[in-house]
This record gives C-alpha cells, sequence and structure tokens, in this order.
C-alpha cells in the first residue's frame, strides 16, 4: 500500500503557500499556510533541540484553545511526540490520576491555570514545565527559512495525540490517535461534507475533545482549508463572525445551536454562506431543526465517538425531517454492523449494539491492555451505543447499553422517552434515568427543564406521554429542573442526576 503522506502543513505550503490557514480572533493574529509551516518548523526544532523531546515523548497541554495549541500539535507530529491534551476543568486529584497515566516528558499549562498546577502532586515528577506564553514568540516573530524533515521514522501507524475520555469513575481511558486515524477520518469527512480548501469555519469545541481536534479542524489543514480559532462558545460572537468571514461549514453539538438560536442576533445575521450545519453528541430536536431551516441553514446531523474516526455517520441535509432522529448511514470507509446480546446480527428494526470496522478505528486505549481487549474483537470496535437500523438502512441510535434499565423485565431506553417529551411546546430539555423500584425492579424518573418556569405539570407530562409511549416506559417520577447538568463533552451528566434524586 502507499504510504499516506504525513506532514499536510508542508505540502499545502508549497501548494498554496499565501493562503490563510489560521486565525485567532482575540489576539487577532493569522497565518498563511507558508507562514504556519515556517514557525511549526522552528516549533519542532526548539522541541526536539532545546528540550530534547524525542519521538513517543508524550507534551501535555493545561489551556484553554489559542493559537499555539495548534502550533504545538503540528509540531509534535513532525518530531514523532505525543500530544496529550488535559481537561481543564478537572481537580487536581483528577489531574494528578490522568498525568500519572501518560507520564508526560513536559508539561505546558497556561498562566491562569498555575495555582492548578502548583497543586499537583505529580507535578515533581515530570520533569520540564513551561507556561504556554512562553511559546508566543514562535507567533509573532520573524524567522529564516527553515527546511526542516519530518521524523523520518514515522508511519501512519505512530501515534500523534492522546486523548482522554469523560470517564466519570476513576481514571479516564486514553484513547490512542494515530497518522491512519486522521487521514482516514479526513477522508470520510470530505467524501460525506464535499469539504475543498475554499471551505472556512469557527472552531469553539475544547481541544481536550476530539470534536476539537477532529470534526472538522484536522480534515479542513488535510484539504487547504482555512480555521478561525475562537477559546470558548460565545454564540453572538459567532453568528456575527459566520457573516464576517462568510463561514462555510459549521459544527456545534445541539445546545450551541439552541443558545444561537436563542440569541439576538440569530434573526438579522446573514447566515446565507453556510452550505450547513453539522450537528454531533446528542439528537437534535426537530423544533430546533426547523428554526435553522426557517433560516434557510440545512442541519446535517452525524455520529462519532473519540475511539473512531469521529466522523463515523452522517444524514444528508434533505433527510434532516424525513428522518428526524436517525444518524444516517455509515461513512465511506465504515463497516457497521449491529450485534444482539448472543453475539449475532440484529434483523432490521431490531435493537442491539453498534460495532465498527474501519482504518478509523482506534488501535487501543494508552497502556490499558485489558480495557483494549474488552473493547475490540477481531478489529471490531464495540462502542457501547444501542441502535437500530430500518427498512431503508438509515440507523438510530436508540440510546447509550449503560443508560438502559429494566422494568418488570421489559428494556427502557432513556432516549425513546426523551424524544417523545422534547416534542411538548413548553419543554426545553429532558432527561430520564433509572432508579429501582420494589415492584418493578427500576423505573424511570424524568427531569424537565421548562421553557417558561412554573408552565408545565406533572400531570401534563404524564398525560403526554400516555399514547406515545408503553405504558412501562412512562417514567414513575418527574423533578423540575433550571438546566440539566452536562459533562465536559457536552452530554447530560445522568450520574449526577442519580445524585439529585430524592422521593420526597
Amino acid at each position: 500500500m502507499f504510504d499516506i503522506e504525513l506532514d499536510w502543513i508542508h505540502k499545502w505550503a508549497k501548494y498554496t503557500p499565501d493562503r490563510m490557514a489560521l486565525r485567532e480572533h482575540q489576539r487577532d493574529l493569522q497565518w498563511t499556510y507558508y507562514d504556519l509551516n515556517q514557525r511549526v518548523n522552528r516549533l519542532a526544532l526548539y522541541l526536539g533541540t532545546d528540550l530534547n523531546i524525542q519521538k513517543g515523548d508524550r507534551v501535555a497541554v493545561y489551556s484553554k484553545n489559542r493559537a499555539e495549541y495548534v502550533f504545538l500539535f503540528f509540531a509534535c507530529l513532525k518530531i514523532g511526540a505525543i500530544l496529550t491534551p488535559i481537561n481543564f476543568r478537572l481537580t487536581p486529584l483528577e489531574l494528578d490520576g490522568l498525568l500519572r497515566d501518560a507520564e508526560p516528558e513536559l508539561l505546558i499549562y497556561e498562566k491562569d491555570f498555575t495555582k492548578q498546577v502548583k497543586k499537583l502532586s505529580m507535578l515533581k515528577k515530570i520533569p520540564q514545565k513551561q507556561e504556554i506564553s512562553s511559546f508566543e514568540n514562535f507567533l509573532v516573530e520573524s524567522f529564516d527559512k527553515i527546511d526542516f524533515t519530518i521524523e523520518q521514522s514515522l508511519t501512519e501507524e505512530d501515534i500523534v495525540m492522546i486523548l482522554y475520555t469523560a470517564g466519570t469513575t476513576g481514571v479516564p481511558k486514553g484513547t490512542i490517535i494515530n497518522h491512519r486515524m486522521l487521514f482516514w477520518n479526513s477522508v470520510n469527512t470530505s467524501l460525506r461534507l464535499d469539504i475543498t480548501s475554499a471551505d472556512h469555519t469557527q472552531g469553539f469545541a475544547p481541544f481536550f475533545h476530539t470534536g476539537g481536534w477532529n470534526v472538522l479542524l484536522t480534515p479542513f489543514f488535510h484539504h487547504g482549508a482555512s480555521h478561525t480559532l475562537l477559546n470558548s462558545f460565545d454564540a453572538d460572537l459567532i453568528l456575527q463572525l459566520i457573516e464576517k468571514e462568510k463561514t462555510t461549514l459549521l459544527f456545534g453539538v445541539p445546545t450551541m445551536l439552541q443558545m444561537m438560536a436563542d440569541s439576538e442576533c440569530f434573526a438579522s445575521a446573514d447566515l446565507s454562506s453556510l452550505r450547513y450545519v453539522i450537528v454531533g453528541g446528542a439528537p437534535m430536536p426537530i423544533p430546533l431543526i426547523n428554526t435553522w431551516h426557517e433560516k434557510g441553514i440545512p442541519i446535517r446531523q452525524g455520529y462519532g465517538l473519540t475511539e473512531v474516526g469521529p466522523n463515523t455517520f452522517s444524514l444528508h441535509q434533505d433527510d434532516a425531517v424525513r428522518k428526524k432522529g436517525s444518524i444516517g448511514f455509515p461513512n465511506f470507509y465504515i463497516e457497521a454492523k449491529i450485534v444482539n446480546d448472543q453475539g449475532i446480527e440484529s434483523a432490521d428494526n431490531e435493537v442491539g449494539e453498534l460495532w465498527f470496522k474501519s482504518p478509523v478505528v482506534t488501535p487501543g486505549y494508552w497502556r490499558k491492555e485489558k480495557e483494549t481487549r474488552e473493547a475490540i474483537t477481531d478489529g471490531w470496535f464495540h462502542t457501547g451505543d444501542m441502535v437500530s437500523r430500518d427498512d431503508e438502512g438509515y440507523y438510530y441510535v436508540v440510546d447509550r447499553k449503560k443508560n438502559m434499565y429494566i422494568s418488570g423485565g421489559e428494556n427502557v431506553y432513556p432516549a425513546e422517552i426523551e424524544r417523545v417529551l422534547y416534542s411538548h411546546k413548553k419543554i426545553k430539555e429532558a432527561a430520564v434515568i433509572g432508579v429501582a423500584d420494589k415492584k418493578w425492579g427500576e423505573v424511570g424518573v424524568v427531569f424537565v427543564a421548562a421553557k417558561k418556569e412554573g408552565d408545565i405539570s406533572e400531570e401534563e407530562i404524564f398525560d403526554f406521554c400516555k399514547g406515545k409511549l408503553a405504558k412501562y416506559k412512562i417514567p414513575k417520577y418527574v423533578k423540575f429542573i433550571n438546566q440539566l447538568p452536562r459533562n465536559d463533552a457536552g452530554k447530560v451528566d445522568r450520574n449526577d442526576l442519580k445524585e439529585k434524586f430524592t422521593i420526597n
């Protein structure tokens, strides 16, 4: 097989040296592909020569999104070091566990997190520490032309990054991301989203999350497109930038798109440059899809996970309403199957666990052989997501396997109930969990955030579910809440909800 190209920005620096590659909004800095490649080359030499970072060394970055982060990613890629993004929302105790697992040679941290860093018991075991601001000179100073050759021993199987999944107990698992995954994820993404070098987007997903890197940023760099980096999500600002920068594609989770739709800027914003918005992380409610469609913006729903891709499924925008709730079809170089508890492939309209085989499947979890063996069988990755496939071949996520509960001997999937509740005009958010029950084993509790406080009653919710859900699926309890708690990936934190639940 022909070796894949590993140094994308090096190639684009030759092909289109004057095209904009990256812009950072906060400091109003931007770089062409030539500038980016030259500065990354200089940074790579600094890491390898001055700091003695070698192939395979982990470089942990504890920072919010900023241009230095992107420069460090490509510099590490060129010398074979492994970028290890750190979740800046974790406590020092949680950070210690993660750093103990990664064993970085270098910790790069943002000045605002200095107090947190000083609390780390692992700090003395990390050979080198530096504030990320010390790398700012690589962004702004002039350098002589540098011809840097990427580490020659690198192959597509070499590790580029370790991304820690949002674990709720114990140390999160470090998903290994290698060159092969980046390449095939980019190919899959471009084939379904029609990415070209003329595309532009804004990125605001945090870099400790796969969405920050691999939904659009790395595929865009592979295709010579351009990217504006934001250090956080700001609905008003993003709407303004879409109009100003003529953004062509945008990625967000439904909560973000709801916040943008609720913005005072939404009605007047000119979003005509957008081909469509890509949505992931959770199903997008139909009323919200309609809001964006009325604005003239098609919605492209998808599905993915850190360990595979992450861009594995895509629903064409023309099917957004007709196939509401569907994630569409597997992307181009993805094999998917649905497997029941007996390990047999499920028939159409039967629920089972989604398995993947593809060049975008991770080789495993960092230093976790047991967890890797449990997750991958003969090259098939077990997602833990329960799905079904309709007669036309469209896939639907029913729920996470771990979210399912059993009531009176029947499997109940919270996401199915939540889809019904989201269609109620007075409900803004809803989440269902299973709790112990003496009679039925488990029953459902629904947490509801109303669009207007006090505008909906328990009885109204129960009545709404009748006729739409089987009796055993209707939650036994209703709890009202201002807003649902969410984890760092933007998903509902169901463990937090379980802690909140008490029977009055």
